[in-house]
């Protein structure tokens, strides 16, 4: 009796087929370096290394390695996927702290501009304040009191109370026009204000400015005395329209408008 042998699509694939089949798989896994750790020692105890098939070498591989290759592609995976995520996290936190350097340094820049307006704005209100000449004192002679002690018939500026020796001061910021010895008034000062008036400081016992230097207000300028026509130390004080006699105004009514409270 005589047998036939399978054909057509009933055939199965040979041995050799199969073989050269999952031979290419591997070779496929082993060129991305999935299978590098395992193949030796997996092959060696769970499946003959070679098939002998007269033709090329296959090598063979069952269940248990490829189950082992795959399980070592998802742990690949997912470690690559835990590096991106990582990176990601990192690249995050640098991009959160670049940001947070670039607020704190505008904050900082704001904080320093409005400390930086204050200050300006400060000084602005110092320089066009006004004081008394002599903090603290009164007016012991007032404006245009009559008298034949003055040559013009009545006095032209008001008397400050003060003892030889006490520290006269700019009463506002401007710029000092005459510093030396004035005849009647002795030593004397005289300042242009910034505001375009002038003012005067006489029978001063020292001069502590020069002409043409700058006076900001309370800045000390000289020394309370009795030099010229006087009968006893005080400061006599003048506010007028020109640096020359004659053109004085109302010195008290001058301060009080410029907020000194006398």
């Amino acid at each position: 009796m005589a047998f036939t042998r399978a054909t057509g699509k009933h055939r199965r694939p040979s041995r050799i087929q199969r073989g050269t089949a999952r031979a290419a798989g591997v070779a496929a896994l082993a060129t991305t370096g999935v299978i590098g750790t395992v193949a030796g020692p997996a092959f060696a105890a769970n499946e003959p290394a070679v098939e002998q098939t007269g033709l090329t070498p296959v090598i063979t591989m069952g269940d248990t390695v490829a189950q082992q290759i795959d399980a070592q592609a998802v742990a690949q995976k997912q470690a690559a996927e835990e590096a991106a995520a990582v990176k990601k996290a990192e690249e995050a936190a640098r991009e959160r702290a670049v940001e947070a350097a670039k607020k704190a340094k505008e904050a900082a820049e704001k904080a320093r501009e409005a400390k930086e307006r204050a200050a300006r704005e400060a000084e602005r209100k110092r320089l066009n304040s006004y004081v008394s000449p002599i903090p603290g004192s009164y007016v012991s002679t007032g404006y245009k009191a009559g008298g034949a002690v003055w040559s013009s018939g009545s006095h032209t500026g008001i008397d400050f109370h003060a003892a030889t020796g006490t520290s006269v001061h700019a009463v506002g910021a401007g710029t000092v026009v005459e510093a030396g010895w004035g005849g009647a008034y002795g030593n004397q000062v005289v300042i242009k204000m910034n505001d375009g008036t002038y003012t005067q400081y006489g029978h001063l016992s020292s001069v502590g400015v020069s002409a043409g230097q700058q006076v900001t207000p309370g800045q000390q300028i000289g020394l309370s005395g009795a030099t010229g026509n006087v009968t006893g130390p005080h400061l006599h004080f003048e506010a007028r329209t020109s640096p020359e006699y004659g053109s004085d105004i109302d010195p008290l009514a001058y301060l009080r408008s410029h907020g000194v409270s006398l």
